[in-house]
């Protein structure tokens, strides 16, 4: 498909430090988690995911209608842009890369905006622990529909007064912890669609209420909430997703089902739990394909980073250590 014309268009898609990507649960949820991407010259995007956290690709072997919004600006510059939502098909070939000449452009970026990627080839005991973090399935995402929204105008604190009890009441208690969230949702056609939305307060029947900007193509039936946040640096990531059924009563309401453990701060125990559970993940993927651990090729890594360091395009100072993760 044509790429858009608009300047502005293309350069928050080239700027912004994370897009939030949709793809189909085995049940037809559209389900969305923060990512680092980059729109190639051919006019598509590359997205990649390690094996430890497999999900994106299972869901895109089972079915390839991908999404793809353009709408938290934190570190890119940019104020007041608008909303790009990329509506596309994704492939997902089973093949393990470990080595970032796989995908240069994508790795260099990755890690003048992540400066602490670095730290993961810092020596032998971090290269064994995050060895999983370099093994990559690539994602690529060719357009089918390019569309532009105003940025989600300024909207009232969320209200807690008759909160619901259970899934609802946890549901909202996370995401009233951010000004907005993503609504994932599925046009006529069965394609993800999303766009900025604030969760209000709590509706009837332990229903969420939703105020969301006017939308045509907005429908009932099968959705999730993604709320993240990073700093300017795209470290302190946090995020939380929900899944559940957004319904129409006199305004748009959700039906949360599901509140899915995200990312953010975590103690030392918590974290090497962490690391573990990611490892045996990998281990996991890897086992089911009888397939041994790849080699990772980290001298093709120090490489890049030194690179990167050299040109003096990484910001500093570092970061404090947190919960590892995988944009």
């Amino acid at each position: 498909m044509t790429p858009p014309s608009d300047p502005q268009v293309l350069e928050v898609v080239d700027r912004y430090r994370t897009c939030e990507f949709a793809t189909l649960t085995r049940s037809g949820v559209p389900i969305t988690w923060p990512t680092a991407v980059l729109y190639r010259s051919d006019g598509t995007f590359l997205i990649t995911t390690s094996i430890a956290l497999p999900q994106k690709a299972y869901n895109i072997r089972r079915d390839d209608r991908v999404a793809l919004l353009f709408s938290e600006p934190t570190g890119s510059g940019m104020a007041g842009a608008p909303q790009v939502l990329v509506q596309g098909r994704a492939r997902c070939p089973d093949e393990i890369v470990t080595d970032v000449a796989g995908a240069p452009e994508y790795w260099r970026r990755l890690h003048e905006r992540q400066p602490f990627n670095h730290v993961y080839s810092r020596n032998v005991v971090t290269r064994r622990l995050f060895d999983w973090y370099y093994m990559r399935l690539l994602i690529t995402v060719t357009p089918t529909a390019w569309i532009t929204r105003p940025p989600l105008p300024a909207g009232p604190a969320t209200v807690f007064t008759g909160v619901p009890d259970g899934v609802s009441a946890r549901a909202l208690a996370e995401l009233a912890a951010y000004p907005s969230a993503v609504l994932a949702t599925r046009t006529d056609d069965g394609m993800p669609s999303l766009q900025r939305a604030r969760v209000t307060g709590p509706g009837a029947a332990g229903r969420l209420r939703l105020d969301v900007p006017p939308d045509e193509s907005l429908r009932e039936g099968p959705a999730s909430l993604l709320a993240h946040g990073h700093d300017e640096r795209l470290w302190s990531l946090r995020s939380v997703v929900v899944t559940g059924e957004l319904i129409a009563t006199d305004v748009w309401t959700f039906q949360p089902e599901r509140v899915v453990d995200g990312a953010g701060a975590v103690g030392p125990f918590a974290l090497v739990r962490e690391i573990r559970r990611l490892r045996r993940a990998a281990a996991g993927y890897l086992e089911k394909r009888s397939l041994p651990r790849p080699d990772v090729a980290w001298n093709g890594i120090r490489a890049l980073g030194n690179g990167v360091r050299a040109a003096g395009t990484e910001p500093r100072p570092e970061p404090a250590a947190g919960r590892p993760s995988s944009p």
